[in-house]
């Protein structure tokens, strides 16, 4: 798989340089190959939302390492509302949660096309989606919203009416920064490739992320002015959401505050932004740490900065 990805990025070694001599190219490139190893480190753990859980799981030290889907954790996680079991059943050390997946599968299909920087069409993506979807490559969880569009192909329901109204995003534009030129581009594509999804703040949260990784990719913006440049031109609800994020991380990081002084600072602090999302009404999770992209929106801006 990996050298896959490297042949349809024609990848090759480059030579170490400082940050100021990183070149778009490289920038790209790393973008997407981050997101794939960011994501294979989080399958030993995914679904698992106890910090003190995750934490003992790693040796109570920095993830160092890749782990089969939770290998540390009696080969389970509590993924709360839906049980403890293994949510990854097909993957092993290494491999991708379905977030991961989709941005390899979005990848390959963008790469597969005459001139990749066409619109995303999805009279040609939902049939290679419905195959690997229901091929035997795919080992990780289909999340709700794939499960209910896979469905509604099966009927027959129009594409431009497909998806459901769950508020959780889902990125899979990692490789439009290869394929497109401009932010407007990456942004219409990310949109169009979360079409199992119809709800606007889940629609938004992506076009968000995407715009900020364009801005950090292809104009060599830091994370805090790509976060905020992007935000001053979206919704108040994203504005607002954003501005949540970065309090957050000035107070977590303020030696003077409370937080900062926590065991579980992050968890916490995440925790702390979020409304009460009670799920099947048994087992209430912060937002914060759960889908809904009114408490990953906010959390993702303060992890990255």
């Amino acid at each position: 798989r990996h050298t896959t990805v490297a042949a349809l990025f024609g990848m090759n070694l480059l030579p170490l340089t400082t940050a100021n001599e990183i070149s778009r190219e490289s920038r790209v490139k790393g973008a997407f190959m981050g997101t794939l190893v960011a994501d294979a480190l989080c399958l030993g753990s995914h679904y698992e939302y106890d910090a003190p859980t995750i934490k003992r799981a790693y040796g109570g030290k920095s993830i160092e390492t890749y782990m089969a889907p939770g290998e540390q954790m009696g080969g389970t996680t509590h993924g709360v509302g839906w049980g403890r079991r293994n949510y990854h059943p097909g993957q092993k050390r290494g491999d991708q949660t379905d977030y991961g997946e989709y941005n390899l599968l979005m990848l390959e299909y963008l790469a597969s096309r005459p001139e990749p920087s066409t619109p995303v069409e999805l009279k040609e993506l939902i049939p290679v989606w419905k195959s690997r979807l229901n091929g035997p490559k795919w080992g990780a969880w289909k999340c709700t919203q794939t499960k209910q569009t896979l469905q509604q192909v099966a009927q027959g329901v129009p594409y431009e009416h497909l998806g459901g109204m769950s508020n959780a995003m889902s990125m899979r534009s990692a490789a439009t920064l290869a394929a497109f030129s401009t932010e407007e581009e990456v942004a219409q594509a990310a949109r169009t490739l979360m079409f199992t999804h119809r709800n606007e703040e889940a629609l938004a949260g992506g076009e968000f992320f995407t715009r900020v990784a364009f801005k950090i990719a292809h104009e060599g913006k830091n994370p805090r002015e790509a976060i905020e440049a992007v935000a001053a031109g979206m919704s108040g609800w994203i504005q607002q959401q954003v501005r949540k994020g970065v309090a957050k991380f000035e107070e977590a990081t303020d030696p003077t505050r409370p937080l900062s002084k926590e065991e579980f600072v992050d968890d916490l602090a995440m925790t702390s932004m979020a409304r009460l999302w009670e799920v099947g009404k048994s087992e209430p999770i912060k937002v914060g740490k759960a889908s809904p992209t009114e408490g990953t929106l906010p959390s993702s801006v303060y992890i990255i900065l």
